[in-house]
């Protein structure tokens, strides 16, 4: 049993981080038709600040192209039409990119490496200066389209997990640590305001000696850092059945200690003690083919992340918002493990009900624990999300201040009122849709949403409730005035 109790003077810590930044697939993959529906539908939910992904300087984006010039010589041009619909429907959506410089073009890799489906050049440049350019003349055509204040305002991080030998040949720490001290500087050299930083590190053996060992090369150059950047995951040893891959997750508080450990190293720089630290992916596997993406469980699993990240991190951004996504191949089937908040065919998952409730939270904190967060707000209303990542229901009894008639609202998610997974399961796991089947996930992908009138007793109101396991509920509990219209009979006909 979970018993709150709330009074007037009950105060929490809570910090709340979750609407800073998301994820995205590969830039190019925002050219298509369902990308921008699965965006504006997530956005419309969730409100997300700034989106993070892949593939800036990737050659379907097509920036880094050449063509000889009066002289009959080759030399570097920059398109950038397809990085103004990319940039421009983000900010349509009220979007700031988080700007990920990478992977390599395919003219300036220095080594035939690739990585996914879609080929990512992860290879350090093979002309310093050409890479430069390409760079400041990014920054210098996004400030001409967008503005000098707002470009400045986006953050940019230096390239995308070079710990790992897939995404940065042999996972050469020298040589990211030069791409650094080359790209940094340039990027303050065209907007000195703009926030760069990095190693943008994920996690495994050595991955806080990165952290310690990039603060202190940007410290003996005296390099620009303005933020650290790391990932977090949560899948252990994995299990592979078929395509598909299977692990048990750590707890959120393992993962929340592991974000503590990488906080403390930055704090033992004195240069860089409370420099903000960004988690710039997360999530439950980090494998795009992972069931628990679709489940009720994951969404339960991430409000316990939420709860806590705010207290070591400036972000953390879900890795992410849809399921338009190849890293590993075109997506087969509507269901698949997608790491997307959405599926494909615009199919809220769980998890995507998770990050609108969390990023509806307003007020002030009076209670958390490792299953609620309470809100006061300033009308003196309260605002809840409660989940439960246990595997036995959870008992939950609620008291808080309240005069007079009240309401409670609650939107719940669980694997019974909001399971897409389980009626796509039942109709028999179709690989592709009808329109009929793709409107009744839709429909079975909907929180069921309840009303309860309360009467105040000694200033107070309790609710109980029962959460299943993977249950996630929004509630909220608002003093009521009736405005009745008169003759108008609410019972007549009950």
């Amino acid at each position: 049993m979970l018993e709150i109790r709330i009074d007037e003077n009950s105060r929490a810590g809570f910090v709340n981080n979750a609407a800073f930044c998301v994820g995205t697939g590969r830039l190019g993959l925002a050219l298509h038709r369902e990308y921008q529906e699965q965006l504006a539908a997530v956005q419309a939910l969730c409100g997300f600040q700034h989106i993070r992904g892949h593939g800036l300087f990737h050659d379907d984006v097509g920036i880094l192209q050449s063509w000889p010039d009066s002289e009959g010589r080759t030399v570097d041009r920059y398109c950038f039409t397809y990085l103004d619909r990319i940039i421009d429907g983000w900010m349509e959506q009220g979007l700031r990119p988080f700007l990920e410089l990478g992977f390599m073009p395919g003219a300036l890799a220095s080594s035939e490496q690739t990585l996914f489906y879609w080929k990512a050049h992860t290879v350090p440049p093979r002309d310093e200066e050409r890479w430069v350019k390409l760079v400041q003349a990014t920054l210098r055509h996004l400030v001409s389209r967008y503005g000098r204040e707002e470009v400045q305002s986006w953050p940019v991080e230096v390239w995308n997990e070079p710990n790992l030998p897939g995404f940065w040949e042999h996972a050469d720490k020298a040589k990211y640590l030069r791409l650094y001290e080359v790209t940094a500087p340039a990027v303050k050299e065209v907007l000195p305001e703009m926030k760069v930083g990095g190693p943008a590190i994920c996690g495994g053996d050595g991955s806080l000696d990165w952290v310690r060992d990039f603060l202190t090369f940007c410290r003996d150059r005296k390099l620009p850092v303005d933020f650290v950047t790391r990932h977090a995951y949560m899948g252990k040893t994995p299990e592979h059945k078929g395509r598909y891959l299977y692990h048990e997750m750590c707890a959120a508080e393992e993962m929340a200690d592991e974000m503590r450990r990488t906080r403390e190293v930055i704090d033992s720089f004195e240069e860089y003690r409370g420099m903000p630290m960004h988690i710039t992916e997360f999530n439950t596997s980090y494998n795009p083919f992972c069931p628990i993406h679709d489940t009720n469980r994951n969404a339960a699993i991430i409000a316990s992340v939420l709860s806590r990240l705010g207290e070591v991190a400036a972000s953390y951004s879900y890795w992410t918002f849809g399921d338009v996504f190849e890293e590993q191949g075109i997506p087969p089937r509507v269901f698949h493990g997608g790491f997307g908040l959405m599926a494909n065919g615009c199919i809220p998952k769980p998890t995507l009900w998770t990050f609108a409730f969390f990023n509806g939270l307003k007020g002030e904190c009076v209670h958390r624990d490792d299953f609620s967060v309470v809100m006061r707000r300033e009308d003196g209303s309260h605002e809840a999300v409660l989940w439960n990542d246990g595997a036995e229901a959870l008992d939950v009894s609620l008291t808080l201040p309240a005069a007079g008639g009240t309401v409670c609202v609650t939107e719940t998610v669980d694997d019974e009122t909001c399971n897409p997974l389980k009626a796509w399961h039942d109709l028999g796991e179709p690989s592709s849709l009808t329109r009929e089947q793709l409107n009744l996930l839709r429909a079975c992908a909907q929180p069921r949403i309840a009303t309860l009138p309360l009467m105040a007793e000694s200033g107070a109101v309790s609710i109980s409730m029962k959460l299943k396991p993977g249950a996630v509920v929004r509630l909220q509990v608002m003093p009521v005035q009736r405005e009745t219209d008169e003759g108008y009979d609410y019972g007549y006909y009950l």
